[in-house]
């Protein structure tokens, strides 16, 4: 959310309704919710709260395990598709020869330049570390998912920059900061580059990265068929139906990365932010054989203890009935494999 959290009472409080979706004025969710909860007393409860609890000094308390990355071995032949949590939304998922980096956040700040919340885990690589990346897939334009710095450089990387794949009314934004490799979409439409089908699909978020543009670019969640993986990226989101429709039209996934952070309070963030048990439900409803936690354990963004996300998605993978293999959570810098399922692939 980064600078997010300090734009949404001024982008909200004036905004009773969400505006129709693929319109001139703007978009908004499938589902829309009332605003009226966002108001600046609201917002202003919740960053009191978010201090009250301890802010970033609490939260260094209660850091996310971390492993060293083996950079040189992801940089060579690896056989079976792999996930590695780089940190915060940033995984990096190699497939078939194809490297593919969702919501690239290397950074130290959420926000622009000294504003937004600092960075509390380093990055598991830096972007010179990184294999050659092919394409760059963005959820939504927030300071903690669109980072313009980590950007810049994988545009710079040897061997020429990456694709990078937006949401509708992102692309005019991004050339005017001088990137050319571009394509953005709607929810629903498919591109096909390096082998790899990637659909931009829905989810319940909005976007905004001044007090003045809010809903003017759209947001979303990528379902993406790699030559060896069936992957889904859910970005920022609360619950909705439409990840039942995304299962339905796109999966069975092989794997997810879904949040599980950010999610407190809920008077404030349930249409925004999933939390554990949310996003064990759409683990269900899209079908995932496997998931991995993201979206936590990065960046100090809302009041919930540092690592309650991961213990309370324990309580709610038991109560669903899944394994800690089925829905993991992975130290920052974790490499898994994950072999094809002969039974998984999406409909044609």
């Amino acid at each position: 959310m980064g600078l997010m959290l300090l734009l949404v009472p001024l982008a909200l409080a004036e905004e009773a309704t969400l505006q129709p979706r693929h319109t001139a004025a703007g978009f908004a969710n499938n589902y829309p919710h009332d605003t009226a909860y966002t108001s600046r007393l609201n917002f202003l409860k919740m960053i009191w709260q978010l201090r009250a609890n301890g802010g970033e000094p609490e939260a260094k308390k209660h850091l996310p395990p971390t492993v060293v990355t083996d950079a040189e071995a992801l940089k060579g032949p690896l056989g079976a598709p792999t996930l590695t949590w780089l940190g915060h939304a940033t995984v990096l998922v190699q497939s078939g020869g194809v490297n593919l980096l969702t919501d690239p956040h290397l950074t130290e700040r959420a926000g622009p330049r000294w504003l937004g919340p600092k960075r509390l885990v380093p990055p598991a690589l830096t972007v010179a570390q990184l294999p050659h990346i092919h394409l760059v897939v963005i959820s939504h334009n927030h300071y903690d998912h669109l980072d313009l710095d980590t950007l810049r450089a994988l545009d710079m990387q040897p061997g020429g920059a990456p694709l990078v794949l937006v949401p509708l009314g992102v692309k005019k934004w991004l050339k005017n900061k001088g990137f050319h490799r571009v394509e953005e979409l709607g929810w629903w439409q498919q591109i096909t580059r390096h082998s790899t089908t990637l659909t931009f699909t829905p989810a319940q978020h909005f976007s905004a990265r001044t007090p003045w543009d809010r809903n003017r670019t759209l947001w979303g969640s990528w379902a993406i068929r790699l030559p060896d993986l069936n992957f889904f990226f859910a970005g920022d989101t609360g619950l909705s139906p439409d990840f039942a429709e995304i299962g339905e039209r796109l999966g069975p996934f092989d794997l997810a990365a879904l949040p599980i952070g950010a999610y407190e309070p809920r008077w404030f963030m349930k249409p925004l932010h999933v939390n554990p048990a949310e996003a064990v439900q759409i683990h269900q409803d899209i079908n995932a054989r496997k998931s991995v936690a993201i979206h936590w354990g990065t960046f100090r963004l809302t009041p919930e203890p540092f690592d309650q996300p991961p213990r309370y998605l324990i309580k709610a993978r038991a109560a669903a009935g899944l394994s800690a293999d089925e829905f993991a959570v992975l130290a920052v810098g974790e490499t898994r494999t994950y072999p094809p399922a002969a039974s998984t692939g999406h409909k044609p």
